[in-house]
């Protein structure tokens, strides 16, 4: 229960996000969109705040600078957070705004890999969200929520993808598992539950890949092609979900099968 509480305070502190490795303890230049945050909050020099990198590590100390275009932090004490399951999220180029909402909850939910694949019904969204600078944006959205939940992973972001290169280069996720959502498989749960129940030859978590199709769908012929990749087909129920609602309830499942007593953050470093 200490250890709860303690890593209940650290979520509550004021967050920020650095692009550079919080590798040792110091002071830390953050940008001035965070001491913009900062003021907005009411921060003064002196008060605990929480900084990230986005690989799994977080930083507290106090506030030692805070003006319009920067701040400063200087880190007491570094942790690590554990590693979420290692899922990789193929989303579909779809809507923008649906793809920035499910950008944020994957990022909050700990995906840890996203690959945006168009599929032949992805031509017929507009506005679609892709390309760089949309890249960009999702980013941006999920360094947010990132800080906002007192996560330490940050997604890694690949480029856009076709559907149909990605299968032929990539297949089923020979070293994990693959899962398709469609509603015409067996419940996701079922599927799931005696794949993660196989004991693994290296003791680690199995990565687990989970595609989808966007706003209508896929095609008969990339069902087939995914199916016959490796991918196991797998459903949520009888109901026809948005793709950002598929994709967040399958989130949770699988997070729910890979949920045990997680270790809390440990401190490694102290000044």
């Amino acid at each position: 229960m200490v250890e709860r509480a303690d890593r209940a305070s650290l979520i509550a502190l004021p967050g920020a996000y650095t692009p550079t490795a919080l590798q040792s303890t110091g002071p830390r230049l953050l940008d001035e969109e965070t001491a913009h945050h900062f003021r907005v909050r009411r921060l003064v020099v002196g008060d605990m705040v929480r900084v990230t990198d986005g690989s799994g590590v977080i930083g507290t100390g106090p506030l030692t600078t805070l003006g319009k275009r920067s701040a400063t932090v200087e880190v007491i004490e570094i942790r690590h957070e554990p590693e979420p399951p290692p899922v990789r999220l193929l989303v579909p180029v779809a809507d923008r705004d649906r793809t920035l909402w499910l950008a944020e909850k994957s990022a909050e939910m700990g995906v840890r890999e996203w690959t945006p694949l168009s599929w032949h019904r992805s031509r017929s969204v507009s506005p679609r969200g892709e390309g760089e600078s949309f890249r960009a944006r999702v980013r941006a959205r999920m360094v947010a929520a990132l800080i906002q939940s007192g996560g330490a992973w940050l997604p890694h972001l690949y480029e856009d993808m076709a559907g149909e290169k990605f299968v032929a280069d990539q297949g089923g996720n020979d070293d994990g598992i693959a899962l398709l959502l469609d509603a015409n498989g067996p419940p996701l749960l079922a599927v799931l539950a005696p794949l993660l129940d196989r004991p693994s030859p290296d003791g680690e978590q199995p990565r687990i890949a989970l595609a989808l199709g966007p706003e209508g769908g896929l095609t008969e012929a990339e069902v087939a092609a995914l199916v016959g990749a490796g991918f196991r087909s797998c459903s949520l129920g009888p109901r026809v979900l948005r793709f950002e609602t598929a994709a967040i309830a399958a989130l949770a499942v699988i997070g729910a099968a890979h949920t045990k007593d997680e270790p809390a953050c440990s401190p490694v470093s102290q000044a």
